[in-house]
């Protein structure tokens, strides 16, 4: 019983179900706004390859990325990859 074959197998088996999460397609800017204590933000809006389209907010002068409008969500110190971790959150 040879396990390489098997191996290889699951190992392109992992590879194709990983290509296959929803990637961001586009970011659009949608309004400036501030919280009611005046803590300025930018509104975003990711477009996923499976049609999603998901909220993104910037503070801290675009230092921080948010998934959700309320920033209370994931948050990440790059846009791509705020956008990346908002088409993969079911």
């Amino acid at each position: 019983m040879n396990a390489a074959p098997r191996i290889v197998a699951i190992a392109l088996l992992l590879v194709a179900t990983g290509s296959q999460a929803a990637r961001p397609t586009s970011i659009v800017f949608q309004t400036h706004a501030e919280t009611a204590d005046g803590k300025p933000y930018s509104q975003y809006t990711v477009k996923c390859n499976d049609g999603r389209t998901v909220p993104l907010t910037a503070w801290d002068g675009h230092r921080k990325w948010c998934v959700g409008k309320a920033g209370g969500g994931s948050c990440e110190k790059q846009q791509i990859s705020a956008a990346k971790m908002a088409c993969m959150d079911a």
